[in-house]
């Protein structure tokens, strides 16, 4: 790429263009020239000095002189940026390195570069870069950081070039740019149990198929590695070579995280206001659930899930674990406030089939969204709730409790009626002390069912 010299949108412009370009890059002294110049030469032929004509026609076209010479310069320079990483948690740093390349047989002057950054993360970096010799090279770097999650456009990068005397800067654009994105916090949970659930296998009622990876229930072939002592001698007899037994087939929990989105549900925006914490908790749970083996599924109330996501959610083990987690996190990245107003959707989605363990992060529920909550659980092996207190988190915690307390109370008493595992969620709260919380009222709750723990 050739910046220096005049890119499409300017050759369209013909020289009338490229004449406006150069002299709207003249700089203040540029300008300042020019000017002094035209009043001496206005001068020099009302008093009819021509010392004073030579001094003004050489100040007024110094300025001229360099604007040409600098629009005609043609430096050929190629630019390359690199992100580490570029994926990062909201709230934690990137760098991102530059590289220039002088790819031509002739050196350049002074080059000063400004890349181009979104305000959230920070000021637009600018660095200068003293003459490059013909196929030499210079890398720099900066930092960026965002409280605030999403996906954000780095460059185009922008090289000014300036002349020896200051008089004109123009400036090329790099039409290459890259992304940034910002994911939510994820917060480390204790490994909990919730009533049986000890790890994402087992006997549970409520379990898929785990296929990747896994044995089938009849015998196979022999491989190498297998146990002699798994040899089928029927099916060897039958088959004319080796044939092992299989063991029994493990099965996957399942988990949907459903992530309640509407916007008359929050109050507040930021990096600290209860919708982000919902975001981040939603992120935090489908994570460790990942990890600990579950196939994972996230819901909004509008009905909508990861795309390319199956009935049965994600699974995956190692570096599919990584990949799966890394799809979830991008798409909680960009995740923003639906346009809906109820959890119908979500409640149409959920009936359908047999859904495992439910983990749901509400906003602010009326009595008519806390019904449709509490027939979630029906169809699961088991539901927790967080339930954002919007009374606390629009005040102060100095405040005196707003009336919204009773009516959310009852909306929590609605949910355990019906079988949630419900918990208020205060401003600030912490995560993983929440999800303890959780484990010990739903080990209570199946210790009296006479549920038997793993």
């Amino acid at each position: 790429m050739s910046p220096g010299g005049p890119g499409p949108a300017e050759a369209d412009r013909g020289e009338r263009g490229g004449v406006r370009t150069a002299l709207a890059g003249l700089t203040t002294r540029g300008r300042s020239f020019f000017a002094a110049g035209v009043a001496a030469a206005v001068c020099a032929f009302v008093l009819g000095l021509s010392d004073l004509l030579r001094v003004g026609l050489l100040l007024a076209v110094l300025p001229l002189i360099c604007a040409a010479v600098l629009y005609r310069t043609r430096y050929r320079v190629a630019a390359s940026r690199h992100l580490t990483p570029a994926r990062v948690p909201a709230g934690s740093e990137a760098r991102v390195h530059l590289r220039m390349d002088n790819v031509s047989r002739l050196p350049t002057g002074l080059l000063m570069l400004q890349d181009r950054v979104p305000y959230v993360l920070g000021p637009r970096p600018r660095f200068v870069l003293d003459r490059v010799e013909p196929g030499g090279r210079r890398e720099v770097s900066y930092r960026v950081r965002s409280d605030l999650r999403g996906r954000y456009a780095l460059g185009p990068l922008q090289l000014r070039l300036s002349d020896p005397f200051g008089m004109c800067e123009l400036t090329r654009s790099f039409a290459a740019y890259d992304t940034l994105t910002v994911i939510p916090r994820v917060e480390p949970l204790a490994p909990v149990r919730f009533g049986g659930e000890a790890r994402g296998y087992g006997d549970g009622r409520q379990r898929s198929l785990a296929l990747a990876g896994e044995d089938d229930v009849i015998p196979r072939g022999y491989r190498y590695g297998d146990d002699l002592r798994r040899v089928h001698w029927p099916s060897t007899a039958r088959h004319g070579e080796l044939m092992v037994r299989r063991e029994e087939q493990p099965r996957r929990s399942r988990c949907t995280v459903l992530l309640d989105t509407r916007g008359g549900a929050y109050e507040g925006a930021g990096p600290d206001s209860a919708f982000e914490w919902a975001v981040s908790g939603a992120a935090s749970v489908l994570v460790h659930l990942l990890e600990r083996g579950f196939s994972v599924r996230l819901l909004t109330d509008a009905g909508s899930t990861v795309p390319g996501e199956t009935a049965d959610g994600f699974a995956g083990s190692g570096q599919e674990t990584a990949e799966t987690a890394g799809l979830m996190l991008d798409t909680l990245a960009v995740i923003d406030h639906s346009d809906g107003t109820g959890l119908s959707r979500a409640y149409d989605v959920l009936r359908g089939g047999n859904e495992g363990l439910l983990v749901a992060f509400l906003g602010d529920l009326d009595e008519e969204q806390a019904t449709t909550v509490a027939k979630m659980s029906r169809r699961s092996g088991g539901a927790v709730a967080f339930v954002l207190d919007p009374d606390t988190w629009v005040r102060e915690a100095t405040d005196v409790p707003g009336p919204g307390g009773d009516r959310h109370a009852e909306r929590l008493r609605l949910l355990r009626e019906a079988g949630w595992t419900a918990l208020s969620v205060p401003r600030g709260a912490a995560l993983d002390g929440l999800w303890r919380q959780a484990d010990r009222e739903r080990s209570g709750l199946a210790a009296s069912s006479g549920e038997a723990r793993v």
